[in-house]
């Protein structure tokens, strides 16, 4: 049986996937898909990882970083 996004048993047929589909459009069933928001976590994180970071370890993981995107 087909997973969803987020490991939920699925209907591995087209119309009990329609049925379904449509039945999460109408709202007679809640969607259990992970949802958006949950993606902010990293960005967050990254935004309080620089201020934590001095200038000099900012520099020197950008110099790594141009290293080796430019290396043959």
């Amino acid at each position: 049986m087909p997973k969803g996004p987020s490991g939920q048993k699925r209907k591995a047929d087209v119309i009990g996937n329609a049925v379904l589909v449509m039945k999460i459009a109408t709202g007679e069933v809640e969607d259990k898909a992970p949802k958006a928001g949950r993606a902010k976590g990293g960005k967050v994180g990254g935004k309080k990882r620089a201020e934590n970071l001095s200038a000099e370890r900012r520099s020197e993981i950008a110099q790594a970083a141009a290293r080796k995107r430019w290396s043959d």
